[in-house]
């Protein structure tokens, strides 16, 4: 009996963060030019500075909706984007990648500022209150939610959308990298933005 509980726990925590969707959040395409979503973010970095997305202008963004107790997508996404980096050599400083908490309950700024940069110094961790988190996730088509775990309120995971949105230097919504994507794959698709 323990350990059909233990499964059934870990299967929860599992799927947490599984870039589950709903109908109208649907995965984007890959090639998002000429969207009409994706616009712009206000939101605050770690460091308790407002940011939007012009403070990166002239450089590849990389928005990427998360939290830091994810036990799989998310630290895998960000450890996948600093391997792309890696591979970008000197082109890597013409990109910023941002880390935005669905999760701002338990992601604090202090929790954002250790997590986030230990996958790359330059990664930046973004977060609102409850109402700025979902303002920003819908201009994204971003979907996520609170899963609890057994009875315990205080014990849940996130189900959220899985993937990046990447924009060209002059703050243009263009391509979206799925979950998996591998690190060469990315580091392309930041190299063709720089050059476009």
């Amino acid at each position: 009996m323990r350990k059909l509980a233990f499964f059934m726990i870990l299967l929860a925590i599992l799927s947490g963060c599984g870039g589950k969707k709903q109908d109208s959040y649907a995965t984007p395409p890959r090639d998002l030019s000429g969207v009409d979503y994706g616009r712009d973010f206000h939101l605050t970095d770690f460091d308790g500075r407002a940011r939007q997305l012009s403070d990166f202008r002239g450089k590849v963004v990389v928005l990427f909706f998360g939290y830091t107790h994810c036990p799989d997508v998310c630290p895998t996404t960000l450890s996948d984007l600093a391997t792309a980096m890696k591979k970008m050599g000197k082109d890597a400083e013409k990109v910023q990648v941002l880390f935005v908490t669905v999760d701002p309950e338990r992601d604090t700024p202090k929790i954002l500022k250790e997590f986030v940069p230990s996958f790359d110094p330059t990664f930046l961790g973004l977060y609102g209150n409850a109402m700025e988190t979902k303002k920003a996730a819908d201009e994204f088509h971003v979907f996520y939610q609170k899963v609890q775990i057994e009875d315990d309120m205080k014990n849940y995971a996130m189900d959220h959308t899985a993937g990046c949105f990447v924009f060209d230097p002059r703050g243009k919504l263009r391509t979206y990298m799925q979950y998996g994507e591998k690190p060469e794959a990315m580091a392309q698709d930041m190299e063709n933005l720089l050059k476009s």
